[in-house]
């Protein structure tokens, strides 16, 4: 393994941070991983995280109501913008794992939770570099279309609150992952692209584990800070996260990750019925 010049995890992680160029980040990020996991970094440190990630010049970043839907089409520039956001959404992960290990290092949280969240960290990292191949195969690229940066809003409104952060992130953001994912890969399939349908099918079973991290540790800091975790869930949501959940939800997947439906569906929208 290469030697990495980092004296601590939250080093290492503030120095992926603020990595501008999106694949130098998510390998350096894997490097790091990778050092953690082999007991060749050990020390967790303390170490500043910036505000904001360091980013490319392109995408463009554009208000939410402004970036275009994507529709999966057979076509591979349909389908090239579906993966285009997908991987603005993973590089935006990787990012959201690393600021969370290094921003909340001093709370006095034990080795397992920063095991996890690198964990989650290196599968975000193969997953954005998984969606670029898939990208370069449809002549496209990291970059090519606009997104948006209504994700990173998520890190900077609970960056004071680790609670806050574990509610909102990995317990409604990355939830709604498994909500959606499993109707693109049908339709990824319908439009004959098995390889992106197999690609978004590991990040959805990956993503399965990172709500599972993401309830443990939100239930394990409610119980050292001796609130009830369920009720404390929905004032957090409801502070810090902008509308209503969106159902129907993926209870098979939620299920998986032990998020049980008394957490989601009291704050989940209406569904719309077919009028009569």
């Amino acid at each position: 393994m290469e030697i990495l010049p980092f004296t601590s995890l939250t080093e290492a992680a503030v120095a992926v941070l603020q990595t501008r160029d999106p694949v130098e980040k998510a390998r350096l990020g894997r490097q790091v991983a990778g050092a953690w996991r082999e007991g060749v970094l050990v020390e967790i440190g303390s170490a500043i995280p910036p505000d904001r990630p360091a980013r490319p010049e392109k995408p463009e970043l554009l208000p939410p109501n402004r970036v275009k839907k994507r529709k999966i089409t057979a076509l591979p520039a349909g389908r090239a913008a579906l993966l285009h956001a997908l991987a603005h959404i993973e590089l935006n992960a990787i990012d959201l794992a690393w600021d969370i290990a290094a921003r909340f290092a001093g709370c006095d949280l034990p080795r397992g939770f920063f095991d996890d969240w690198v964990r989650v960290a290196d599968d975000e990292a193969r997953h954005f570099l998984m969606l670029c191949d898939r990208l370069a195969a449809l002549d496209s690229f990291y970059g090519a279309l606009p997104a948006h940066d209504g994700l990173w809003e998520a890190s900077q409104n609970t960056a004071h609150d680790l609670l806050a952060r574990l509610a909102v992130v990995p317990l409604v953001l990355e939830a709604r992952g498994l909500d959606v994912t499993p109707a693109m890969v049908e339709k990824l399939r319908t439009a004959g692209d098995e390889a992106s349908a197999g690609a978004l099918q590991i990040i959805h079973d990956d993503e399965i584990t990172h709500v599972a991290a993401g309830r443990r540790w939100f239930e394990w800091e409610a119980e050292r800070r001796g609130v009830e975790p369920v009720s404390t869930y929905h004032d957090l949501v409801r502070r810090y996260f902008r509308g209503l959940l969106k159902p129907p939800f993926n209870t098979r997947s939620r299920d998986l990750a032990d998020f049980k439906a008394v957490y989601y569906e009291p704050l989940a929208m209406p569904l719309k019925t077919a009028p009569q």
